[in-house]
């Protein structure tokens, strides 16, 4: 199925992974304005399989947990800003919709440039 159906990868996506807090642009239509529209939260699952790859964050707002899942070949994505890497040891962190305030927040994870760099 997936070879029938070339789709190009969204070059506005760079390497995500599972506790990295991001910032996702996404053009939303509203008859026949077009805007930006931010989305901020901690990715806790990234989902692979060519066509059908996507990436969910989640964020509290107003007290509520709220979940966004995002296609990494749609177009409608305008870029996807790494805010910064979190220290995990799943790949999943679905135990994050259990957790509030300080409890739900993840340690920093160092990178090797940031190492290189001090």
């Amino acid at each position: 199925m997936e070879a029938l159906i070339p789709v190009a990868p969204n070059p506005n996506i760079p390497m995500i992974s599972p506790g990295d807090t991001v910032k996702v642009s996404i053009k939303v239509v509203e008859g026949e304005r077009v805007r930006t529209q931010l989305f901020q939260g901690v990715v806790i699952r990234v989902k692979k399989g060519g066509v059908n790859a996507s990436f969910t964050v989640r964020r509290i707002s107003y007290g509520v947990g709220v979940e966004r899942s995002f296609f990494f070949q749609s177009p409608s994505i305008e870029k996807v800003d790494v805010l910064r890497h979190g220290k995990v040891r799943r790949a999943k962190l679905y135990y994050l919709r259990g957790l509030t305030t300080k409890k739900a927040r993840l340690k920093e994870r160092r990178t090797k440039e940031e190492g290189a760099a001090k």
